[in-house]
């Protein structure tokens, strides 16, 4: 079956769940036999339709202002309203330009781990910088304080009612506001380390380059399936010089269509000189970064089966030839953002990963 499905700005892409062959002409054969089990038996629970009959092609997202009239329908699969739940408080730092940002305090248990100060560690949610609020990776959260550690989940603005690039300043905002509030979060202000998913791995990987250049030691950056060169900015997917990029273009989760439906928001192409004038162009991919010595160290992790899984990795090589210390893992059969899948064991695999690095990072073996 052929199938165009919109993009959004007027143009159509090829239809990236229907697909001739696989699990009822959703998933291509090739794909399908990499993907992990757990993943196949979620993705075909929530595709009744898979079984029965043929599906219409359908804008892989609704115009931006369906989206934001309708947010529940947009979370992600482990969202979660922490809000009111033990050790969990709600805060607001100022940013740059003097707007106020809100942050949720994730603090540990001082029956497990003591009184504090803890360290902590700042958590940038994904959502293709168009999505995604304090409830989004609230469960991660709930997890990686399981480490001893005070996690901030930072709720930094969107596209395309912000430029693209306050992101970055509200996130630079947020680690200088932890260290400056280090008494009032019973933080130690000597501990920190960062870490995002997605969109938020994009953030904190130039977080990281930030902190280097300020002389703001970080324990650790922790970015997973990691965007980390200009493929919000391609024209079509055959841009990308990275065979994973290719590979699963029409991949579950993260098609080509949805990934130039958040670089519509974010990234116009009309608009890629501003931002380009606004921001250091290596903003826009991390990959481009002119100075790789000195950096922190770095968990980067990728999912086999996501577009983004080479360039994640070439980051992480890039760190490497830099002289930095970078550990690379790659959860084979996993799409893009599994670990929001409560039901794969790989995603539990994932949250344990995320505990053994912080507390290798913070001393608190």
């Amino acid at each position: 079956m052929n199938a165009q499905r919109s993009a959004g700005a007027g143009a159509t892409e090829p239809d990236s769940t229907l697909n001739s062959g696989g699990i009822d002409g959703l998933i291509e054969e090739h794909i399908l036999a990499k993907l992990d089990s757990d993943f196949l038996a979620y993705f075909t629970d929530s595709q009744p339709q898979a079984a029965s009959q043929p599906r219409k092609a359908t804008p892989v997202f609704p115009p931006i202002e369906h989206v934001r009239a309708h947010p529940e329908a947009y979370q992600s699969p482990c969202a979660l309203d922490t809000s009111g739940y033990p050790r969990v408080t709600d805060a607001k730092y100022p940013s740059q330009d003097d707007i106020s940002i809100p942050v949720r305090v994730y603090s540990p248990d001082e029956a497990k781990h003591g009184s504090g100060p803890y360290p902590v560690h700042l958590n940038f949610h994904g959502g293709g910088f168009v999505l995604g609020n304090l409830s989004t990776e609230a469960s991660l959260c709930l997890s990686m304080r399981e480490a001893g550690v005070s996690v901030v989940d930072v709720d930094y603005r969107l596209c395309p009612e912000n430029t693209w690039g306050k992101c970055i300043l509200d996130a630079w905002s947020a680690l200088k506001w932890v260290r400056e509030s280090a008494t009032t979060l019973n933080i130690n202000p000597d501990s920190i380390s960062i870490g995002g998913i997605s969109a938020g791995a994009h953030i904190c990987l130039i977080l990281q380059h930030m902190a280097r250049d300020a002389g703001m030691p970080l324990k650790l950056c922790m970015a997973s399936v990691t965007p980390a060169t200009k493929g919000l900015t391609y024209t079509y997917y055959t841009d990308s010089p990275f065979p994973s990029f290719h590979e699963f273009y029409r991949g579950p989760v993260l098609p080509w269509a949805r990934i130039k439906y958040f670089g519509r928001l974010c990234m116009p192409p009309e608009k890629l000189p501003e931002l380009r004038s606004l921001w250091p162009s290596w903003w826009l991919e991390p990959l481009e970064a002119p100075d790789w010595n000195n950096l922190c160290d770095t968990f980067i992790r990728t999912a086999e089966v996501d577009p983004l899984r080479d360039e994640g990795e070439a980051y992480a090589m890039k760190l490497v030839a830099g002289g930095n210390k970078a550990i690379i893992k790659r959860y084979l059969g996993c799409p893009h953002t599994f670990m929001y899948i409560n039901s794969m064991k790989r995603k539990h695999e994932y949250d344990q990963d995320a505990i053994i690095a912080l507390r290798a990072a913070h001393n608190l073996n």
